[in-house]
């Protein structure tokens, strides 16, 4: 068989719902790379926040914070941070709407104020800690994604205010906020010139909106059964759920395993 590239979605689809990697899901990436093929990570997450997932399934090659930090075998291939200006705005335009905002590079996260409900509700439903706080970190870093923390009804308001940016939902009160060119498909794009691989070489797994652009870009497109119903419908194949070996029976679908 020709080698294949597959790139996998994390929460959702590697990770179920307690953020635990199902037995089936290990055994199908390892028979995965003992097949030969590529297995790379394409996740919202920074890397400092799925480096144990790495070591654990042996990957070295991952897309992350939606696109805009792009490792192959170890080396960065693509960097595309926020325009600073543009953050400065909205940061003091989201202050005056008493919204927080989460400042994400590739070795950590702050947040703008010391404590708010939004923030441990959303960012502890990823099991994780309330991040650090200072205020001025995007001031000193590259910013390669941004967290806005705001109810759903919110969002319009921010879309049409600041149309340089591409704001997409994960949680009732949280939404990332990327480049306007920014997704998983254009950073998954830049490993592909790496490869050298053709489009139909290419499967991608995952359940969240976030994931709408790599399932429509990648050749094999695949949607977890626990995808919300807009990513089932660009998806090319629909598994089971994450709990259901949806992985393992998403491979043997594609005739991958």
């Amino acid at each position: 068989m020709t080698k294949k590239t597959i790139f996998f979605d994390i929460d959702g689809t590697i990770y179920d719902e307690e953020k635990r990697v199902p037995a089936s899901t290990k055994e199908a990436i390892a028979e995965l790379k003992r097949r030969g093929h590529n297995v790379a990570i394409a996740t919202g997450r920074a890397p400092y926040m799925f480096e144990d997932l790495r070591e654990e399934l042996d990957i070295h090659s991952y897309v992350s914070l939606n696109g805009q930090y792009v490792i192959f075998e170890g080396e960065v291939i693509y960097r595309n941070p926020l325009a600073r200006a543009s953050l400065q705005e909205m940061t003091l335009f989201a202050e005056k709407q008493d919204h927080p905002v989460a400042y994400v590079d590739a070795v950590g996260m702050s947040v703008n104020v010391p404590d708010h409900e939004y923030i441990k509700t959303s960012i502890g439903s990823l099991k994780m800690a309330f991040p650090m706080y200072d205020a001025g970190y995007y001031l000193q870093n590259d910013i390669y994604q941004a967290m806005l923390f705001c109810p759903q009804e919110s969002q319009i308001v921010y879309e049409e205010r600041f149309p340089e940016f591409n704001f997409i939902r994960w949680n009732p009160l949280c939404m990332d906020v990327l480049p306007d060119s920014g997704s998983k498909a254009a950073g998954i794009e830049q490993m592909i010139k790496r490869l050298g691989a053709r489009m139909e070489e290419i499967y991608a797994f995952g359940d969240g909106l976030n994931d709408l652009e790599m399932l429509s870009l990648a050749g094999h497109g695949i949607a977890m059964g626990n995808a919300e119903d807009e990513v089932k419908a660009v998806a090319r194949y629909v598994t089971k759920h994450v709990s259901e070996n949806g992985i393992l029976e998403g491979l043997r679908m594609v005739g991958l395993l």
